[in-house]
């Protein structure tokens, strides 16, 4: 199947696959008489492979060392170390948002909405303003 055909039977656009193929995450697709690219039942497996690990978050270093355990049959502790590092970073993600959320409700909370120019949140944003 050419390009288009594999990016909708993936569920990944044609520019995505042409960038794993040239950063090296999926091997160089094969070519037609006429030079298009051209895929098999493997690369569009691979490829779905892909697309629920980007998902699931994962950096394409991740899904690359992913990709090299599936493809290698590797043990699944290196693959359990791999997600048990990428839950961790998650975490400190949501951690971090979390943080964030609770500080835009406190500014909003103090600010009037009002006419008045006046706005915590603009001051803290130019870091004029007190923190509690």
């Amino acid at each position: 199947m050419n390009i288009g055909q594999a990016a909708v039977a993936s569920g990944i656009n044609a520019k995505m696959i042409r960038h794993y193929e040239s950063i090296g995450l999926i091997m160089k697709a094969g070519r037609s008489a006429g030079g298009y690219r051209t895929y098999d039942a493997e690369d569009l497996h691979v490829l779905a492979f892909i697309r629920r690990a980007r998902r699931l978050g994962f950096s394409i270093e991740a899904i690359r060392g992913l990709l090299a355990l599936w493809q290698g049959r590797r043990p699944s502790a290196e693959v359990k170390k791999v997600a048990l590092k990428h839950m961790a970073e998650l975490d400190a993600r949501i951690a971090e948002l979390h943080g964030m959320r609770d500080t835009l409700r406190d500014l909003v909370d103090h600010c009037r909405g009002d006419a008045r120019p006046a706005c915590p949140i603009l001051d803290d944003l130019a870091g004029s303003r007190e923190r509690n």
